[in-house]
């Protein structure tokens, strides 16, 4: 797969800065990076899809900035993580596996960002081990998965036969295109070179198909949701949601289901499409440090 020159050095950029390490037998990829002085607690960014720490960039630094362990890792399936055959793709199945990976990072508590599918993927680590969280912050996600529809632009990847013929057919500029669409809203902030990478690190040897995998797992099921909101009700942690207030894909009644599930009723709300960490990543750091200071 040909990569383009900016593309190839905004991957490589990224790439540079982390390194490879093993959860569950499973070869995957970090961004660890440690406060710029003393011994901060750590911040477990959790991304969704179709992305992987590539999404955190932009936060790891301001968040090391103001104190705090930074760390990102890709899901296996997805950006430099590799893709096995036999593996549980569905959120139970990434959540075991989020929970060795957060082992094998020497990471006893944390402070937990969860977006997208990353929102029930990492709430189900937290509700499994709730006194292991400092703090829970929630972006663009979804909890009331019971009656959750995949937005038109991700639906056709859970369809057998479309799904592998719609990804196939996707091309760096089309896919670019479509996260402007409904993704990024400021395109200044992140040139399309930088978009690109989105594709490339999706697709890589498997060209996709763990992608597909993960987009087939979804466990949009009542019994999910009610294991989720009442474990959630319980947690000894403070909660806080940050809302991209312009995302089309998880809307405002999205963010009305979470702030249920939480019961949080004062959300932050940003100028932002769905991935808000692309053009409000100083506001959504500040948001998560400032909630995370008192606690440690």
């Amino acid at each position: 797969m040909r990569v383009p020159e900016a593309t190839r050095e905004a991957i490589a950029i990224h790439q540079a800065a982390g390194r490879r390490f093993t959860a569950g037998g499973v070869p995957s990829f970090v961004r660890d990076q440690p406060p710029s002085v003393g011994m901060g607690a750590a911040v477990v960014l959790v991304h969704g899809v179709p992305s992987s720490s590539f999404l955190y960039r932009k936060m790891i630094p301001a968040l090391a900035q103001q104190g705090l362990r930074a760390v990102a890792f890709d899901f296996p399936g997805l950006g430099f993580a590799d893709r096995p055959e036999s593996f549980d793709y569905s959120w139970s199945g990434l959540a075991r596996w989020m929970g060795q990976a957060i082992d094998a990072l020497g990471i006893d508590r944390c402070h937990l960002v969860v977006h997208d599918i990353g929102g029930p993927i990492g709430c189900e680590w937290a509700v499994l081990n709730p006194d292991r969280v400092l703090s829970l912050t929630a972006l663009n996600t979804m909890l009331g998965v019971a009656g959750f529809r995949r937005p038109w632009t991700m639906s056709p990847f859970a369809i057998r036969g479309l799904g592998e013929i719609w990804l196939a057919s996707l091309r760096p500029f089309a896919m670019s295109q479509l996260l402007y669409l409904q993704a990024i809203a400021n395109r200044a902030s992140t040139p399309r070179r930088e978009v690109y990478a989105y594709y490339y690190l999706l697709k890589r040897a498997d060209h996709g198909r763990a992608f597909l995998r993960i987009m087939r797992g979804f466990e949009l099921t009542a019994e999910k949701q009610r294991f989720l909101w009442e474990g959630l009700a319980e947690r000894p942690y403070p909660a806080r949601i940050v809302w991209g207030e312009r995302d089309p894909a998880l809307g405002l009644d999205q963010l009305r289901l979470v702030q249920e599930a939480l019961e949080v009723s004062d959300p932050i709300l940003l100028p932002a499409k769905h991935f808000l960490q692309e053009d409000q990543a100083i506001a959504v750091s500040g948001a998560v440090a400032d909630l995370a200071a008192p606690l440690g």
